[in-house]
């Protein structure tokens, strides 16, 4: 019985992984033909700091073709990512005690838009000051022309690096409702994040003050409205005596 179970559970699993990465590549191939739009979209911040008539190289046989659909397919998992999150709470969510359903919905939905709200501050406020700063400084006698994988590689680093900041309230809200930390000790170790935050956007960010402080003082802030939302949520009640986790 608990082996039919078992088996049960890895079906269900595949069939919803299946789910998700169909409706995954269909998106993928409703993008693809927009492919070079899209990159021309995402190197606007850079082609608006470079000289007028200035062009990014490609190094590569195929670079023009493969970075593209690269950039098609990290829209794709951003389009596709709610699916994919609601199959996997679907598969979970029985397992779950009624509070904790409560909770997890809120936490997931807010990390995904926090996530998001990241990429687009990196975008259009980052990107836009840095890429400006770093040419208004470049020395005259040189011509930028940068390699589009390039520009790739650093566009999605600096994308994840501000997605995974902008997550910083709902890991203290989390900490905070398991009871791994208190609040209390939250704020006592507010000047070591804050330490940490500039060494963090020191080893993650192109080595510039501007960058580097773009991305740590977001961080900073953020931790201090986590704390905010972990003071209004509270700490997780303690399960009820007997109460035992719900079944499949």
């Amino acid at each position: 019985m608990t082996e039919d179970t078992f088996i049960s559970h890895l079906i269900e699993l595949r069939d919803r992984l299946m789910r998700a990465l169909i409706f995954f590549i269909v998106v993928l191939l409703l993008l693809i033909p927009f492919a070079s739009d899209l990159y021309d979209l995402l190197a606007m911040p850079m082609m608006h700091a470079l000289p007028e008539g200035t062009k990014m190289i490609a190094t590569g046989v195929v670079t023009p073709f493969l970075v593209p659909v690269k950039v098609a397919m990290m829209l794709a998992f951003v389009v596709t990512l709610p699916y994919t999150l609601y199959q996997a709470w679907s598969f979970v969510a029985p397992g779950l005690y009624q509070h904790e359903k409560r909770l997890v919905i809120p936490l997931v939905t807010a990390s995904f838009f926090l996530f998001l709200l990241g990429i687009v501050f990196c975008y259009f406020f980052v990107f836009n000051t840095v890429f400006q700063f770093i040419h208004q400084i470049a020395p005259k006698s040189i011509s930028v022309a940068p390699d589009i994988e390039n520009y790739l590689s650093f566009v999605l680093t600096m994308f994840l690096a501000f997605g995974v900041t902008f997550e910083t309230p709902i890991v203290i809200v989390v900490l905070t409702r398991m009871g791994i930390v208190t609040l209390q000790q939250l704020r006592e170790a507010r000047p070591y994040f804050i330490v940490g935050a500039f060494v963090i956007a020191a080893v993650v960010t192109p080595p510039d003050v501007i960058s580097q402080l773009l991305l740590a003082i977001p961080m900073c802030l953020l931790y201090e409205c986590g704390l905010i939302a972990a003071r209004l949520i509270g700490v997780r009640p303690p399960p009820a005596s007997g109460t035992t986790c719900p079944s499949n």
